[in-house]
């Protein structure tokens, strides 16, 4: 199994586990390996020690948020270069989240700017930008995810990364920021994206259930990515929530070893892990 989404302390909020808690977990349940994420830290130095430390495979990268300006291309040059393997656009501080009154790190710290972020077409002026970190990912073949973008945005990354042979991984696009329809997952996935379902949507997403995700996995197809991306106090540990979610889409008459396969080679193979 390889978990291609999961949170560990340090963080700027609490975890139910460190580094070494969180590497202990997967080095228990077998897993080849997972991918460390962090909304206001570079997870890549993080990332290699515990791959030192385990014998796994672990994965960093960064966020695109307030604690490096945004979109900035000069933060992402010096994750790649240093070893990272994935990209997240902005996250905790999209647009999105801000709508939805989802937690920011200025909500933790009011002397803060309250600044978010958009791509295209929501901001046009970010195109010089984005389409320089579309180019710095394409030259370390990295993973580029689009975050909590919305849907017209992952629209426009999908295009611009098929023109730059980029790998894009729609994150969570079902969760409440960007609230893709199973209809929407499938045009974007067609487009050359792979679409991410969570644990941690199924444990914590309000109104989602098992068949709601279902379909969504559907909708996916070959390109499906099931990750834990949890963390949380009152989540269980990663490999077992990612287990849970196996089981829960199982149950709703799936095939098994497809969901297997969306949890381990499928984001094996997109993150470059043979």
């Amino acid at each position: 199994m390889f978990d291609s989404h999961v949170h560990a302390a340090p963080d700027v909020l609490e975890r139910s586990g460190d580094d070494a808690a969180v590497g202990r977990s997967y080095a228990l349940a077998d897993f080849d390996g997972f991918v460390l994420k962090a909304h206001y830290e570079s997870t890549v130095g993080r990332a290699h020690a515990l791959s030192a430390a385990t014998g796994r495979t672990v994965l960093g990268g960064l966020a695109l948020n307030q604690h490096v300006g945004g979109l900035n291309p000069a933060a992402v040059a010096a994750a790649l270069m240093a070893g990272g393997r994935v990209v997240w656009m902005p996250t905790a501080d999209a647009h999105t989240q801000a709508a939805a009154g989802l937690f920011r790190l200025c909500d933790l710290e009011p002397r803060l700017p309250t600044q978010t972020y958009a791509v295209p077409p929501v901001d046009p002026s970010a195109t010089q930008a984005v389409e320089a970190i579309l180019a710095l990912v394409a030259d370390h073949d990295a993973v580029l995810a689009t975050g909590h973008l919305g849907e017209a945005e992952c629209r426009w990354l999908a295009e611009r990364a098929a023109a730059y042979g980029v790998r894009l991984l729609l994150t969570h696009p079902s969760y409440t920021v960007p609230a893709i329809e199973p209809s929407g997952v499938r045009a974007l996935v067609a487009a050359g994206g792979h679409a991410e379902i969570t644990a941690f949507q199924l444990l914590h997403q309000p109104g989602c259930t098992p068949a709601l995700l279902a379909r969504v996995a559907e909708a996916a197809g070959s390109r499906l990515v099931l990750s834990s991306d949890v963390g949380q106090p009152d989540s269980p540990m990663p490999p077992e929530a990612l287990a849970m979610l196996v089981d829960a889409l199982a149950a709703e008459g799936l095939d098994r070893g497809w969901l297997r396969a969306a949890a381990s080679t499928t984001p094996a193979e997109l993150f470059g892990h043979r």
